[in-house]
């Protein structure tokens, strides 16, 4: 990846502000945290509610402003007739795609762990019974990070092959439906969409009318993030070769 491509990128997501759609992210899923630890009406707070509050947290906020990065990221290529003049320096668009998304990827990852620690944080702060889970918290993180760059990769290919960007912030919006839907669907259903891998991670969740920990599914994150990477490359080179 050259770097001179990299740099110009990162250029063009400060001067898009994008850093301030990645702060709406942390405080969204920080609030949707606090909102679930408020409404469980617990006498304490409990890690196992916090970390039900956040998994559902994550789930809730990251698809649409996921969406909202990549289109930002995106638009402006479609608007600018950025796409030709970067082609004409010797950029085609697939590796174009592969650069923004390595840029809102470093932003999305930040972003992500940054909302965990301020869950953790909080959560400790208001006296969160028990040790603070470090080894669920770090899993979850990483489990999150992973799902969340796959569903930013499916965007930035969606908004580069869309001009007209309320599309994918409609799929966007659909992602939030599915990845909320999922905790009641099967394994097997929830595994059938990226959206679905956020139940499958979730590191907590009511059951029975009690609060449980619950492992997220490490190997089947993992499993997405692979086949996410051959996938996004596949298309990318595809893309290339189409606008040659």
């Amino acid at each position: 990846m050259n770097a001179s491509l990299v740099r110009n990128e990162f250029a063009k997501l400060a001067h898009l502000h994008v850093g301030t759609v990645g702060a709406m992210l942390v405080l969204a899923v920080l609030g949707m945290t606090l909102l679930g630890i408020v409404s469980a009406g617990a006498d304490q707070v409990t890690w196992p509610l916090v970390l039900a509050s956040l998994s559902r947290g994550m789930a809730l906020a990251s698809p649409l402003l996921i969406a909202i990065v990549a289109s930002r990221s995106i638009e402006i290529e479609h608007q600018g007739n950025g796409w030709l003049l970067n082609q004409s320096a010797g950029t085609d668009r697939g590796r174009l795609c592969r650069a923004k998304l390595l840029t809102t990827g470093v932003v999305i990852t930040g972003v992500t762990v940054v909302a965990i620690l301020a869950v953790a944080a909080v959560a400790t702060l208001l006296g969160a019974t028990s040790a603070a889970p470090v080894g669920l918290l770090a899993g979850y993180a990483l489990a999150a990070t992973v799902a969340n760059l796959v569903v930013l990769a499916l965007h930035v290919v969606l908004s580069a092959r869309l001009e007209n960007q309320l599309i994918p912030l409609g799929i966007g919006i659909v992602g939030t439906v599915v990845a909320l839907m999922a905790e009641g669907l099967p394994s097997w259903a929830a595994h059938a969409t990226p959206w679905g891998y956020y139940a499958l991670i979730a590191a907590g969740r009511y059951q029975g009318g009690e609060v449980v920990t619950l492992t997220p599914s490490y190997v089947s994150v993992l499993v997405l993030g692979a086949i996410a990477i051959a996938v996004f490359a596949l298309i990318t080179r595809r893309i290339d070769r189409q606008e040659a």
